[in-house]
């Protein structure tokens, strides 16, 4: 890894998570020099704490209920147990892997790599160390942080976050996860999986709140069939430490006790005493405000990733990386719609969604405006096959465009690609219902949805 002294640049980023160093790379294409400054491992949260070490944790517990369930199939086996050493032995080498091959990509003349904690020090300078980076542009990526809530403290030990979870060595006898939404709803399904008592805590009336209404229906009703507990509309008041554990109390007096609590309230943006507001950058809750185009209104000073207020999304930071190098370079790409960027929650069941939600189209164009319809898996020949339950809903504007689309089941996630496709093309229910989808696949779900909104349904089943 490279440590120079200093110099200049066409563009100094700071923080080399996915925004950070998509940015580079892009720009890097586009013959442009780079200064990629990050005081942590090229990669960022995302490949080292975050998307990839929950996924392979994920695909540990589905092949754990597969082996437990196995007889339904036809297939006698038995779950031993869990191994923990086994099973994060796996993760690290897939982190590790990755981490190589982003590592080799990064080695290349273009780019300049410094590790070390930078700060904005000028209007288009950095600093680490003593040692000074400017550059005709500034690209800010310094990514978030695992936020808790006033008055209750991480520990990592008996109160922890998601970086400490991934971390353990056992598979804790019960645990109490705080919040609902998707970080605490994948550790709550790992944690299940794995053999755990589990109970989420979340203060908004239903789990994965920002999902759909029906979603949550669907994942809460999966969540009391897997015997996961949770409690919604259920604010956290406090959290003590017994002799063998935690006791959470929430609202009403209700106490919940475990070996651990797991804190996954969302997160922050990592912004503090990193010199941005000295140099005029607007702040709001720690986010940096900025237009459009990503720039900031400070000088030549973009801001990419987890930072900019929206969805906290690895691809959207690639997206924003590769979107501000081209913009720096002249190319004046199209302007990034938000709610063009597909969600995954890689829970049991999957959730996978696009665009906006019933409610959220009804009051944008109004109710009588809008049609949706929810095509149930139970019509589908491949989830028939793997035993899923679920459903893929579409919210249409009449005599107009797919507005959403929000799945969920097994591998729904591996749909949200055609999906894109279909919100980001402003695509009519008729012309997708033209489509050809391969039978028997989980895809041909989203073919059978468009057939019936399109008004010739072929499988659907009420």
């Amino acid at each position: 890894m490279s440590q120079p002294n200093g110099g200049n640049f066409d563009i100094v980023i700071l923080g080399a998570g996915s925004g950070g160093y998509a940015a580079a790379l892009r720009a890097a294409e586009l013959n442009l020099s780079v200064a990629l400054i990050d005081k942590a491992e090229l990669g960022g949260t995302c490949l080292h704490r975050g998307c990839i070490p929950t996924k392979a944790l994920l695909h540990a517990a589905e092949i754990a209920d597969q082996t437990r369930e196995s007889e339904q199939f036809g297939v006698k086996a038995d779950l031993v147990g869990i191994d923990m050493a086994g099973v994060n032995a796996y993760k690290d080498g897939v982190v590790s892997r990755l981490y190589k091959g982003l590592t080799g990509l990064l080695k290349q003349d273009k780019i300049t790599i410094v590790q070390g904690e930078g700060k904005l020090v000028g209007k288009d300078t950095v600093e680490v160390d003593g040692r000074r980076y400017t550059g005709r542009n500034v690209i800010l990526a310094t990514g978030s942080y695992s936020r808790s809530i006033p008055g209750l403290e991480i520990d990592g030990k008996r109160v922890i976050a998601s970086e400490h979870a991934l971390k353990l060595d056992r598979v804790p006898s019960s645990a109490i996860v705080l919040g609902g939404g998707v970080i605490g709803v994948e550790f709550a399904s790992v944690w299940k999986s794995f053999g755990a008592d589990v109970t989420i805590i979340e203060a908004l009336p239903r789990l994965v709140a920002a999902e759909d209404e029906d979603i949550s229906k669907t994942v809460e009703r999966a969540f009391r069939k897997r015997k996961i507990n949770f409690k919604v509309g259920k604010p956290f008041e406090k959290v003590e430490h017994t002799e063998n554990g935690v006791r959470a109390t929430i609202a009403g007096g209700e106490t919940v006790e475990a070996e651990v609590l797991l804190v996954a309230v969302g997160r922050g943006p990592s912004t503090a005493n990193l010199g941005y507001e000295q140099q005029g950058i607007t702040l709001d809750r720690g986010f940096v405000i900025t237009n459009d185009r990503l720039h900031t209104g400070v000088g030549n000073i973009y801001a990419v990733g987890d930072i900019v207020p929206g969805l906290q999304l690895a691809h959207r930071g690639f997206q924003q990386g590769i979107f501000v190098a081209e913009e720096i370079a002249g190319l004046n790409p199209a302007a990034i719609d938000e709610a063009g960027i597909p969600r995954v929650t890689y829970c049991d069941p999957e959730v996978a969604s696009m665009g906006i939600t019933e409610a959220k189209a009804k009051e944008k164009y109004g109710a009588d405006k809008i049609t949706s319809y929810n095509y149930n898996l139970g019509g589908n020949g491949k989830s028939q096959i793997l035993k899923t339950a679920g459903f893929v809903k579409l919210v249409r504007l009449n005599d107009g465009p797919v507005l959403g689309v929000h799945m969920v089941g097994a591998r729904m996630g591996e749909l949200v690609g055609e999906a894109q496709l279909i919100y980001n093309w402003e695509a009519f229910p008729e012309e997708v219902a033209q489509l050809v989808h391969a039978h028997p696949t989980q895809n041909e779900a989203l073919g059978e949805a468009f057939l019936a909104l399109a008004g010739k349904p072929l499988h659907a089943h009420s």
